[in-house]
């Protein structure tokens, strides 16, 4: 018979049971239509990373329903008591699959591991034993990574051979934990050994006549070449034309500049000045009359140079070019040296590194680890195993359905903390890498985003962090609050909002926004022409202090007083008077058409205003909140989400949760700071309200406003 799959409606679509291990065999006949997910990445989850290791089977930094299938298939196979898949923190011995050969190499790896550990004892592992790899392979023994450490050596030129190599930061992680060096490495290090030992054998056959001292006449001659050549050109145009030769020893304007600091030999304030006096002969002094910065190399390369120059004070640009002539050959082989590390070390020390018999045993010692490979492999298997026992299950309902997020018996694998923020806590937070470029795609989720930079004062170490505000109202959310995050490790972190992606929270906060539009427009315009009205009398006083200035200085005749237009003031009264009757005759309708209702019509009136001014808002609240979906906050953080996985109004007020205060709390309500207000006012109102409905029910407001 086929197997009977059993869903629950959780989020706005069917999501497929996982608690019986019959699902779980039968988990490659599920539609991959019909899994929550259909790949997510490795890193930068909540979840143990070594086990996200073991499901990227290819290496490429995801993990899709193929890899899982795979994962779920294999450990079901080496298992005979399948069972401990859905529950439990460990793995019992007895549980593996003894009747098959992967199953009894397990067991046996598995036994040899509790040996290794000091628990020979012990019937079942925990992800605890196999944490430190350290432990479970020792540096001492071979590991079947084809990786030797110095550790695992016992000879003392193979030792040296490894430590030179990681001195050279040469060096590959050991299954143990400890740096070593694999076969590709030693092979690269020992080929450019041997070509740069080549290269030192034909440098011993090359011979000039300074004997000894060729090096340090090539390194002075390296270092004065450019400043020579460009001496004996401008020696050069100088001899071309004579009035070349004062400008090209340098300004008057530049000693008068350098006069004003503070100098050396060694400064290099001067080094544009020539290397000497310019002359049209082209001669260049040895000892005198040279820059002091080249000078001693200079004087050094004159007492070096003299079976080419022999004894002489001066050269020209002839002898120059014979100087590097005399070291051509050397200067040829020295453009050929190899740049390897191999290169930096001492000779007696890189021979013996290429000694034959060293390498020798090195490439045996790592063929025996690489011979080991079959039983590390089954060792590794034995820790994947355990691995898969504890956190698959979570993998499962994080990745084939979502059952861990909307159970809320457990945060899911992707939410990494709770923020504290304006009296509220917000479970919803995710990792962010890039803020911007995630903003683009989450903000499509239709939830309240803030992007928090958070920063551990202790340590230095930054994170950026993604809320979803899903309950409350944004009134005092903005960019440069302030508030605590904690990690799945309960550390602290200090958080700040740098960015915004505003949405409906709330259908209450709808209900009070077009109040509050209202309210802020009043507010606005009030200032507005409060300002206005100071800026116009600032004028004015500004202006008539100067008219007053004026006058004072010159009297002007007064001008004769206007005379007053009664016609003119009339209208403008009678208008008044007509907005004045307009506006109480319009209050007038109102209240009589309030007051003409029954009296249980009145309160029906009164909501039916509140849902005409709040109605249009709460109902595009409505549709946004009910539209809020999870898939792209999970999308932008590089998830393949499969499904509409909705974040409705009654789940979001579980993601984020409200200040309140614990039951059987007693509280006042009286504020010392806080303007009390006055009963009285209340009891005027009343007295208003009564007496407008008995003038009403009597007939005398009607004759009042006829």
């Amino acid at each position: 018979m086929a197997h009977q799959w059993r869903f629950f409606r959780s989020g706005g679509f069917d999501q497929v049971r996982l608690d019986k291990i019959a699902d779980w065999q039968q988990l490659n006949t599920l539609d991959p239509k019909l899994w929550a997910a259909l790949s997510c990445p490795v890193k930068g989850l909540e979840f143990d990373s070594r086990t996200m290791a073991y499901l990227d089977t290819d290496h490429d930094g995801r993990v899709r329903i193929d890899e899982v299938k795979a994962a779920v298939s294999w450990a079901l196979s080496v298992l005979q008591q399948p069972e401990v898949l859905l529950s439990g923190e460990e793995l019992p011995l007895a549980a593996i699959n003894s009747h098959n050969e992967a199953g009894q190499k397990l067991l046996a790896s598995a036994k040899r591991m509790l040996q290794n550990l000091g628990k020979s004892d012990a019937t079942s592992l925990t992800v605890d034993d196999t944490a430190d790899m350290a432990l479970v392979f020792p540096a001492h023994q071979l590991n079947g990574d084809g990786i030797i450490t110095a550790e695992l050596s016992q000879d003392p030129n193979v030792q040296q051979l490894i430590n030179t190599l990681l001195g050279l930061e040469i060096s590959s992680m050991d299954r143990s934990g400890v740096p070593g060096i694999d076969k590709t490495q030693l092979e690269q290090f020992v080929a450019d050994g041997r070509l740069y030992t080549e290269w030192q054998q034909q440098g011993s056959s090359i011979s000039t006549v300074f004997a000894g001292d060729t090096e340090l006449v090539y390194q002075l001659v390296q270092k004065l070449d450019a400043k020579v050549t460009d001496y004996f050109t401008r020696c050069q145009l100088a001899a071309y034309d004579e009035r070349a030769a004062e400008p090209l020893n340098g300004a008057p304007e530049d000693y008068a500049a350098l006069s004003r600091q503070l100098l050396s030999e060694a400064s290099s304030d001067t080094n544009y000045l020539p290397l000497a006096h310019i002359n049209a002969k082209g001669q260049l002094p040895l000892q005198k009359g040279v820059h002091p910065h080249w000078a001693a190399d200079l004087a050094e390369l004159a007492t070096l140079a003299l079976p080419v120059w022999g004894q002489t004070e001066h050269i020209n640009n002839a002898q120059w070019q014979q100087l590097k002539a005399a070291i051509a050959a050397y200067n040829d082989w020295k453009t050929l040296q190899p740049n390897s590390n191999a290169a930096t070390l001492e000779a007696e020390l890189l021979a013996a590194c290429l000694n034959e018999q060293t390498l020798n045993a090195a490439y045996a010692l790592m063929d025996a680890d690489l011979a080991q490979q079959a039983e590390a492999e089954s060792v590794l298997d034995v820790d994947k195993l355990v691995r898969y026992q504890r956190y698959l299950r979570d993998l499962l309902r994080n990745f084939v359905n979502l059952e861990n997020f909307y159970s809320l018996e457990k945060p899911a694998i992707f939410q990494n903390g709770r923020l504290y923020l304006d009296g509220r806590s917000c479970d919803l937070c995710l990792n962010v890498n890039d803020a911007a470029k995630h903003a683009k795609l989450a903000g499509l989720s239709g939830t309240y985003l803030l992007y928090i930079d958070c920063v551990r004062s202790a340590t230095g170490e930054k994170r950026s962090v993604v809320a979803a505000m899903t309950a409350g109202d944004a009134g005092n959310l903005m960019v440069g609050r302030n508030g605590v995050f904690y990690d799945m490790a309960g550390q602290d972190w200090d958080a700040t909002v740098t960015q915004i992606v505003s949405n409906p929270i709330s259908i209450r906060e709808a209900f009070f926004t077009p109040y509050q539009r209202i309210g802020r427009m009043i507010s606005d315009q009030i200032q507005k022409f409060a300002a206005a009205k100071d800026k116009e009398i600032e004028t004015k006083s500004a202006a008539g202090v100067g008219d007053a200035a004026k006058v004072a200085e010159a009297p002007a005749p007064a001008k004769p007083a206007a005379p007053f237009d009664v016609a003119k003031f009339a209208g403008i009264f009678a208008a008044i008077g007509l907005a004045i009757g307009a506006i109480g005759t319009a209050l007038a309708a109102v209240v009589t058409g309030f007051l003409g209702l029954v009296w249980w019509q009145m309160p029906l009136a009164l909501c039916g205003i509140v849902l005409f001014i709040s109605g249009p808002s709460m109902l595009l609240a409505w549709f946004k909140l009910r539209a809020r979906n999870l898939a792209p906050l999970l999308d932008a953080n590089g998830w393949a989400v499969n499904t509409n996985a909705k974040l409705s109004i009654k789940f979001g007020t579980r993601l984020t949760a409200l200040a309140t205060i614990p039951a059987g709390s007693s509280r006042s309500l009286i504020d010392p700071y806080e303007k009390k207000s006055s009963s009285g006012l209340w009891l005027i109102l009343v007295v208003i309200v009564v007496a407008s409905w008995v003038l009403w029910r009597q007939g005398l407001l009607q004759k009042i406003f006829a």
